[in-house]
């Protein structure tokens, strides 16, 4: 059960950003590259931070937090900021796809060692799918709309999502997670 609430964790938040993400064009035409390369950068930056700097003891601690962060700046969008507000809202959001990270390595955990390659091929394919489904859902709501409000939509309904999800990714320290935890350190 705890790996279904990290694959819901893993497909259907970042799946709703990155519906937010599909709307750069419509939002901003004239600067939406500049939009996905801050987009981009963000999530460099928040990979490396936390990938390669954050100790293990402070990571389970930073995973909720980051996937909140990022859908919070987003909702801005229903403000229509402009560009200088937007790419730091953009920017500070996709530090938090480094939540990614953490899921993966609770997700491995979770997972005894001999299927671990088809769990990720699993994460893999539903991460693309609700890429799409994101993409498509933002698309069609900023059609009725307009990219601004479908953007804080998206993101509203990214961040409802992880809060649902929460209980379900409390680390339960007394079974199966803990002796997966311990065989994987």
């Amino acid at each position: 059960m705890p790996r279904r609430y990290v694959y819901v964790a893993l497909w259907v938040p970042n799946g709703l950003i990155v519906g937010c993400e599909a709307l750069f064009v419509p939002y901003a035409p004239e600067h939406a590259g500049l939009l996905f390369a801050l987009a981009a950068f963000g999530m460099l930056t928040g990979d490396v931070l936390i990938g390669r700097f954050v100790p293990a003891r402070w990571r389970e601690r930073l995973a909720a937090p980051l996937r909140l962060l990022l859908a919070v700046p987003y909702l801005i969008f229903i403000l229509r900021p402009g560009l200088p507000m937007a790419a730091v809202a953009i920017t500070l959001a996709s530090i938090g796809y480094a939540a990614s990270l953490l899921l993966q390595e609770r997700l491995v955990a979770l997972t005894p060692a001999d299927v671990r390659g088809q769990a990720l091929g699993l994460h893999s394919s539903g991460m693309m799918t609700m890429q799409g489904v994101g993409a498509a859902l933002a698309g069609a709501l900023a059609q009725y709309t307009s990219p601004s409000p479908a953007m804080s939509t998206m993101a509203a309904a990214s961040v409802l999502v992880t809060v649902c999800l929460a209980p379900g990714l409390r680390p339960d320290r007394s079974g199966e997670e803990e002796i997966a935890t311990s065989a994987v350190r």
